[in-house]
C-alpha cells in the first residue's frame, strides 16, 4: 500500500497513525497546532471526555487501554443535584463492571502521539496548517504556502476540516448541513481540596445541575478537581437567563447563587474563568459522500461532528479508526481486483457502514441533552432508572438504550437507537403509573421489553 496522509493529529489522527503504521504503514500527519507536548493547553474548550466502551476497544487493538484508564477517573453514574441541594444517584447501569471513565483530552492525545512516535514510519509535522485541499489529484496547500502531495489522504481534521470544505466547493452533489444549538457552553473549575479526600465532591460520578432550559455538569479529573460546563442559551431577554445578560460579575453571581448553590463555595475562580474562557458553540454537522474518485476519506468528526452529551464523540471516532482498521485489513474481493485501488474500495465500503451508525448517534447525542437539562428533573425520569437498574441486575438479556451505546460495543449505533427508544416509551409509559417502583412487576415488564424486539 501507499504512503498516507492525515491531516490533524487529534485524537482520532493520532490513534489512526498508530493502527496503519502497525500495519507497516507510512504516514506523515500534518497538524495546525504546534505540539501540544511543548505547549500549554488552551483552557476552556475541552470538555473532558467520558471515554468507554467503544473508545477502549479502539485503544485495546493498540496495547494502550490499560495506560489510559490508570489515569482515568470512573463514573458510575450521573448524580443529580436539586436547587435545594438534594443530591441522587442515578446508576448507569444495573450490571457491575459497566461505567464510564473521565479522561483528560490532552492527557490521551499527548500520550497517543508518544505512542505514534515509537513507530519509524510515522513523522509528524507541527504549525502545518491544511487551508486548501485540490480533491482531483490530492495535492493540498500549507498554512506555510508550500505544497505537499498526498497520493492518499485520510482527513481528522475536525469539524472545521479544510479537506471538507474544499470538497463542499470542488465536488459536484456534495451535501453538507451544519445545525447549531441556540445554547453554547463555558467551562469552569471546582479546586482540589487538601484533607483525606482531595475532591470537593462525590469523585466517581458525572454531575449534573439540571435546570430545565440550562444546565451544568462537572466531571472529576486525575488531580481531585472537577472540569465543570456550563449550558447556557447564547441569547435571551432581559432578565432571562443567558451568555449575554451575564454581563458583569453581578449577574453571575446572581444567577449563580439562585441556581447552583450548592456549587458556589467549591468555585473559587467562578468569575475570573467565566470572564476568562471562551463561550463554545455546539453544533451537529452531516455531510456525503465522505470519500471522493481521488483516494481520499473524511473521519471522525470531519465528517460527522456531533454534541457532546452522549459523551460518544470521541469514543465514535476512536471506533471509526477500529473499523477502518479491520476494512484495510480484508483483501479486494476478486472481482475488483485489478480495476479498483483497495484504499478506493476500502473507504467506500467504510463510508456505507458507518454512515447509517453515526447519524444515529449524532440524532441520540442530541437528544439526550435535553434529557439531561429536563428529564432528569422530571420526577418520573428516575423512576425508569431505577426500573431499568432492576431490570439489568435481573436478567442478562436486557439493556438499557444507555448500555447498549455506552457498554455495547458489539452493538451499532443504529440497533442501539431503535431498540433503546422503543424501550425509554414502554418504561417510561410504566413509570409514569406507578409511583413506586418495587411494586412494579419485573417479570410482567421483561416479557413486554422482549416483545417489541
Amino acid at each position: 500500500m501507499s504512503n498516507v496522509v492525515i491531516i490533524g493529529a487529534g485524537l482520532a489522527g493520532s490513534l489512526l497513525s498508530i493502527y496503519l503504521a502497525k500495519r507497516g504503514i507510512a504516514v506523515d500527519v500534518y497538524e495546525a497546532r504546534g505540539d501540544m507536548r511543548m505547549e500549554e493547553v488552551a483552557a476552556g474548550r475541552s470538555i473532558n471526555l467520558a471515554l468507554s466502551d467503544r473508545g477502549i476497544a479502539a485503544l485495546r487493538e493498540v496495547g494502550m487501554d490499560e495506560y489510559m484508564l490508570a489515569e482515568a477517573v470512573p463514573m458510575y453514574g450521573r448524580m443529580i443535584h436539586s436547587v435545594s441541594g438534594e443530591t441522587k444517584l442515578l446508576p448507569y447501569s444495573g450490571r457491575k463492571g459497566e461505567y464510564i471513565n473521565s479522561v483528560s483530552r490532552a492527557g490521551l492525545n499527548i500520550a497517543l502521539i508518544n505512542e505514534a512516535e515509537k513507530y519509524d514510519g510515522v513523522k509528524f509535522h507541527f504549525h502545518e496548517a491544511c487551508v486548501d485541499f485540490d480533491c482531483d489529484s490530492g495535492d493540498f496547500q500549507l498554512s506555510s504556502g508550500r505544497f505537499v502531495s498526498g497520493d492518499t489522504v485520510i482527513a481528522t481534521d475536525g469539524a472545521g476540516s479544510a479537506v471538507r470544505q474544499a470538497m463542499e466547493r470542488q465536488v459536484a452533489g456534495f451535501e453538507s448541513r451544519s445545525v447549531f444549538l441556540e445554547h453554547g457552553y463555558k467551562e469552569l473549575h471546582i479546586p482540589p481540596v487538601t484533607g483525606d479526600s482531595k475532591f470537593a465532591i462525590e469523585p466517581n460520578a458525572l454531575h449534573i445541575w439540571p435546570r430545565h432550559q440550562f444546565m451544568m455538569i462537572a466531571l472529576p479529573n486525575f488531580d481531585g478537581s472537577f472540569t465543570c460546563t456550563l449550558f447556557l442559551a447564547n441569547s435571551g431577554a432581559v432578565g432571562e437567563y443567558a451568555f449575554d445578560q451575564l454581563s458583569d460579575e453581578d449577574s453571575l453571581n446572581s444567577f449563580f447563587n439562585a441556581e447552583f448553590p450548592d456549587a458556589v463555595p467549591l468555585m473559587p475562580t467562578l468569575v475570573e474563568h467565566f470572564f476568562e474562557n471562551p463561550t463554545g458553540q455546539l453544533g451537529t454537522l452531516s455531510c456525503w459522500p465522505w470519500s471522493f474518485k481521488h483516494e481520499v476519506l473524511l473521519l471522525g468528526d470531519s465528517a460527522h461532528a456531533m454534541v457532546p452529551f452522549y459523551g460518544q464523540g470521541m469514543n465514535c471516532a476512536f471506533e471509526d479508526v477500529r473499523i477502518l482498521d479491520q476494512l484495510i485489513g480484508k483483501a479486494l474481493p476478486p472481482a475488483l481486483a485489478g480495476g479498483q485501488s483497495h484504499w478506493k474500495w476500502t473507504f467506500e465500503q467504510y463510508a456505507a457502514l458507518r454512515k447509517p451508525n453515526t447519524n444515529a448517534i449524532q440524532d441520540m447525542a442530541e437528544e439526550n441533552f435535553y434529557e439531561m437539562r429536563d428529564s432528569t428533573a422530571d420526577p418520573v425520569f428516575p423512576r425508569k432508572r431505577q426500573l431499568e437498574t432492576k431490570l439489568e441486575q435481573t436478567f442478562h438479556d436486557y439493556f438499557s438504550k444507555y448500555s447498549m451505546v455506552t457498554f455495547r460495543e458489539d452493538m451499532p449505533y443504529a440497533v442501539a437507537k431503535e431498540k433503546g427508544n422503543a424501550q425509554d416509551r414502554l418504561l417510561m409509559n410504566i413509570c409514569s403509573q406507578e409511583l413506586d417502583v418495587e411494586r412494579i412487576d419485573v417479570e410482567a415488564t421483561i416479557l413486554e421489553v422482549r416483545n417489541l424486539r
